[in-house]
């Protein structure tokens, strides 16, 4: 196919001088939560009725204690900006869930479901043992509750993986604990939403001098192994301001 050129009109990218193509321009705030309300709409229309509903009974319950206190514009205009609050949090509740149902089947789920860990983790991005057959992947966090390996596939077919690994683990690390938390929805399985929580809900067990000793020890012993065609868990995080609600 030809390429066609203008010269009677200026291209879209370019500035009106010739120059270095324009950058394009990152979405403001609103611009941002109008995206995190659409995306959250398409995954869960009920969400849009949920909001609307919390934010009409908090106004109701402000403007009737408004009313009680002899001051009713003032209780309207709290509750009208705690009803946009309560709203707010619905939406990055459900919108948290939403980012997960799309990723949540996907191989590599599991590491990108890490990717919200708070501060005090270090997290392999890449799986640490795999099985290319089954795409079957343990993955590896450590922090101050120790080591936790975090598995994607059935229990019975990913168990020899996370056997080995922590075995491994346990052999160069004896006093070092090692967790594991298996990802899915069947019976002892965590769903991917609430990896997270789980994780750092686990008891510390070591300072934060003695994590990055153990991380240290590991790099300098493990091996990087080869991922299977179809999983980079780099590309499959799922969206922050989506589960922060901005």
């Amino acid at each position: 196919m030809a390429k066609r050129t203008d010269t009677s009109s200026t291209p879209a990218d370019k500035s009106p001088q010739g120059g270095a193509p324009k950058k394009a321009k990152k979405p403001n705030g609103f611009q941002q939560f109008l995206q995190v309300f659409q995306m959250t709409r398409r995954a869960d229309p009920n969400a849009v009725w949920l909001m609307l509903l919390v934010f009409l009974g908090v106004t109701a319950v402000g403007l009737l204690v408004g009313f009680l206190l002899d001051n009713w514009i003032t209780g309207l205009i709290i509750g009208i900006l705690l009803g946009v609050l309560g709203a707010v949090f619905i939406l990055s509740r459900r919108a948290e869930r939403a980012a997960y149902a799309q990723i949540e089947g996907q191989p590599g789920a599991a590491g990108a479901a890490l990717n919200s860990l708070r501060r005090g983790w270090i997290v392999e991005e890449q799986p640490v043992a795999v099985n290319p057959r089954t795409q079957d992947v343990v993955f590896r966090a450590i922090g101050r509750p120790g080591i936790v390996l975090v598995s994607e596939g059935p229990s019975a077919r990913v168990r020899p993986l996370v056997d080995s690994e922590r075995k491994r683990l346990t052999r160069i690390l004896p006093n070092v604990p090692v967790h594991v938390i298996e990802t899915g929805r069947d019976e002892g399985q965590t769903p991917l939403r609430n990896v997270a929580a789980k994780m750092n809900k686990l008891k510390p067990q070591l300072t934060k001098t003695e994590v990055a000793a153990v991380s240290k020890r590991i790099a300098a012993l493990g091996t990087r192994l080869p991922i299977p065609k179809g999983i980079d868990p780099t590309r499959m995080r799922p969206d922050r301001r989506a589960m922060r609600g901005r």
